[in-house]
């Protein structure tokens, strides 16, 4: 069953990938597929490479933004060691939703010797804090483009009753698992409460870092990042260099939420962002073509250095 199980997350994820791929193949002609091709093939490197660089950046800075919550928590791993871990955990999610997380808290806990569900509660900590300021991002774009933002979410048929109705089953859930956790006595539950509470404390390391300004700092720099190597891609598209940073952030925001939501954002990220590009007049050619440079460039830049990281990570751990 756990083989099945495993296959299914894999498969799930990249079905819906080559759906996607297949809706945008359908959706255009040949003489359009030649139009996206065109673009693709005459985009300019240099801005394609200075994208690549920011996104090289971000993950740097997220590798070492990692050490302050866990010298909260008594580590202090080595900055070589994190940054091979985050890179695996890329390249990983681009095969399984999420799977990067438990896979970089096991690499890190493997080499540095700190338990398991203190790195594990920690990559959550950030998740919760990346998850907050991709909110902040989607109330800037919300405020600025409500109109276009709340089109394309009718088009995809996300509905304030579903939003509502899965709020609701998380919180019965939660109040069911918190009935039958609490006082229980079973050595299995037991086992599964000293798991969770070594996560919280991780979670909670945030209160007790030391260095909350620095951890602040890089945060903000990541984000910055994740926006200029996409700001930047519009320069390799004749089409949409006249867009300007309102038109930007809506196109950025909807495919940052395609990437958290799939592997990587295979096939749905490209097609996304056209739909949102076209609401500023940009034509779906040059809209995919947009897509697909911004996607292609840093995935190959991820399974690049991530492919690496595996070879490279026994090495400089081999004493």
């Amino acid at each position: 069953m756990k083989k099945y199980n495993s296959l299914f997350r894999i498969i799930i994820p990249l079905s819906i990938g080559l759906f996607f791929i297949y809706l945008t193949y359908s959706a255009t002609s040949n003489e359009e597929r030649d139009v996206i091709y065109e673009n693709i093939k005459k985009a300019d490197s240099r801005f394609v490479m200075l994208s690549v660089f920011f996104g090289i950046l971000s993950h740097f800075s997220r590798a070492y933004r990692w050490k302050f919550l866990l010298s909260a928590l008594g580590h202090q791993p080595r900055f070589v060691n994190s940054i091979l871990a985050v890179l695996i955990a890329y390249i990983s999610n681009l095969g399984i939703p999420r799977s990067g997380e438990i896979l970089r808290a096991t690499t890190l806990s493997t080499y540095e010797k700190i338990p398991f569900e203190k790195t594990f509660g920690t990559i959550i900590a950030e998740r919760l804090i990346d998850l907050f300021i991709l909110l902040i991002f989607v109330i800037i774009a919300l405020i600025l483009q409500f109109d276009i933002i709340w089109d394309v979410l009718m088009k995809k048929n996300v509905s304030t009753t579903q939003v509502f109705i899965s709020i609701t089953v998380i919180s019965i859930g939660y109040l069911i698992l918190k009935k039958l956790f609490v006082n229980n006595k079973n050595s299995f539950i037991r086992k599964i409460k000293t798991f969770i509470s070594g996560i919280a404390e991780a979670v909670l390391s945030i209160k007790k870092m030391p260095e909350k300004g620095y951890f602040i700092a890089h945060t903000i720099f990541i984000w910055l990042m994740y926006l200029a190597m996409f700001y930047v891609i519009k320069w390799t598209v004749p089409e949409t260099m006249s867009l300007d940073l309102n038109a930007m952030l809506p196109a950025f925001v909807v495919g940052g939420l395609t990437i958290s939501a799939t592997n990587g954002g295979v096939g749905i990220y490209p097609f996304s962002v056209a739909l949102v590009l076209a609401a500023y007049n940009i034509s779906n050619e040059a809209g995919l073509a947009f897509g697909w440079i911004m996607w292609s460039s840093q995935t190959l830049m991820i399974i690049v250095f991530g492919s690496l990281s595996f070879f490279v990570l026994p090495l400089v751990n081999r004493q």
